[in-house]
């Protein structure tokens, strides 16, 4: 007989991760309320069930101190029915915890300054899992992130000591349990987005096999002759003291040789979200950009994830400035080092990077020209259009009324000054596709060379593959047009660009 559901928990904004002990007699879950996001605060609870399945008494195991900034995220019953769970307490870094219930307190399982999980921007992430070795101890299989690159690592919870595992991956996303091994969501710089089984041996210490059972790009191997390998990159931002990171990727390819007193062009990328970070992974549209001789640099702005909540909170209340400024430093730090051409800088990102593109190209002076995919022009208009999870987000990012005008590329074109070229889908709630049309007009009626592709049927973010691949050479062939001062080897047919055919 059908049956309502019944609603056991309500009143905050949002409820993410619900758990059940192995007994079912307890409930973990996180919830968090608005202005935040789960990233800025949340609150790990604990629910205690009685017989007829109504929560009867509530324990708040984390984020309830007023004077403690943290985010927990991830809780996980152990098999013996103890409650872990990743927090980023006092020393802003999210770190393993788990509850001593007899307190209510909790203890660090392991500190590291180091991620041990990421932004909650979507459900059932998971970045460790409980085991029990033969003699019935609490192992956590993990991956965290540190300066740039994961690790998968065994912590033993009652020896609180850490064990890097050797394998190939260099970038671990999500780890779940088998039957005697492990599966895990990884990738390398040779390496795309490929899930892998890994066996370890019976003490769980040392890897015996690790085998890829499924590849993104199974056949990508084939290239990787021509692969530009990335190095990571800290360089100075302009608070004296102070670096942010990036992925550098030089030219490569084994068919040419530059000559040695030419510099190559170089392509930055601004990454979206903006509460993301770009991964140092084998990403086929990047070795698009080096196997023809461009310089490309994926830069993780300060505001990006991945360096703990201290680097995350540079961007609060500076959007538009601190992501910006970044970009044009890691630029200005590979042209002071020798390794691109000065004159020849171009910018380039989606959405969010879409907006510190054309923010970077209204308001600064570093790059020639840029693309703008499905790119904020309107952060005023994007906070008003933007769904519940989000609606208080650019507020944090942004500020007062003044700050969203003046932070608004879409007010400020008279200021841009060089060539851009706009990819927008008609059927993007997001963005909405007038905001592309805004600038493209602006820039056609001042006189500078600019483009626009729209896309039938693709909304914020493009999915069809052609359209992939026709966005990936028309911005190749206006920038090399524009700025590189080459001829592309491919044959592609470029679009017209207003003010210069």
């Amino acid at each position: 007989m059908y049956k309502e559901p019944t609603v056991v928990i309500s009143g905050n904004d949002f409820y993410a991760f619900p758990r059940l002990d192995p007994k079912g007699e307890r409930i973990a879950w996180i919830e968090w309320g608005h202005p935040n996001m789960p990233w800025d605060r949340s609150e790990l609870w604990v629910g205690y069930i009685s017989e007829n399945g109504e929560i009867h008494k509530r324990t708040c195991v984390a984020g309830y101190d007023p004077s403690l900034v943290e985010s927990p995220t991830e809780p996980k019953w152990s098999p013996g029915g103890e409650l872990f769970f990743v927090t980023d307490r006092k020393s802003g870094f999210w770190n393993l915890y788990k509850w001593i219930e007899s307190e209510n307190s909790v203890q660090v399982v392991y500190s590291l300054d180091a991620e041990f999980s990421k932004p909650l921007w979507v459900f059932g992430s998971s970045s460790y899992v409980l085991l029990q070795n033969n003699e019935g101890k609490n192992l956590i299989a993990c991956g965290y992130r540190q300066k740039g690159r994961s690790y998968l690592s065994i912590v033993d919870d009652a020896q609180s000591s850490l064990s890097v595992l050797d394998i190939p991956f260099t970038d671990i996303d999500n780890i779940t349990l088998g039957n005697h091994c492990l599966y895990i969501e990884g990738a390398s710089a040779v390496d795309p987005s490929s899930v892998a089984k890994i066996t370890l041996d019976a003490i769980q210490s040392k890897v015996l096999e690790f085998n890829i059972i499924w590849s993104s790009s199974p056949d990508s191997s084939k290239y990787q002759s021509y692969y530009s390998l990335p190095e990571f990159i800290e360089f100075p931002t302009e608070v004296p003291g102070q670096s942010a990171y990036a992925y550098f990727y030089p030219p490569s390819n084994p068919d040419y040789q530059a000559s040695k007193d030419e510099k190559p062009p170089l392509l930055l990328k601004s990454h979206g979200g903006p509460t993301g970070e770009t991964r140092g992974i084998l990403n086929l549209s990047v070795q698009y950009w080096t196997s023809r001789g461009w310089a490309f640099v994926d830069v993780n702005y300060g505001g990006s994830t991945g360096y703990g909540r201290e680097y995350r909170d540079r961007l609060l209340l500076k959007w538009g400035i601190v992501d910006v400024n970044d970009c044009c430093s890691c630029a200005k730090f590979l042209v002071d080092s020798g390794l691109v051409d000065g004159n020849r800088l171009c910018i380039t990102g989606g959405s969010a990077g879409g907006y510190t593109t054309l923010a970077a190209l209204a308001f600064k002076d570093t790059f020639k020209a840029g693309s703008s995919l499905y790119g904020v022009a309107d952060v005023g208009l994007l906070r008003a259009e933007t769904h519940k999870f989000e609606s208080h987000y650019i507020d944090n990012l942004v500020g007062d009324e003044k700050d969203y005008y003046e932070r608004s590329p879409i007010n400020f074109v008279d200021q841009f000054s060089c060539p851009i070229i706009l990819f927008q889908g008609l059927e993007d709630k997001v963005v909405p596709p007038d905001q592309a049309r805004k600038i493209y007009e602006a820039l056609k009626k001042k006189g500078l060379p600019v483009a626009l592709v729209e896309y039938e049927g693709e909304q914020h973010g493009f999915r069809k593959a052609e359209n992939i691949k026709f966005t990936l050479e028309q911005q190749m062939v206006f920038f090399a047009r524009l700025v590189g001062h080459f001829n592309v080897a491919d044959e592609i047919t470029p679009i017209k660009i207003e003010n210069f055919d």
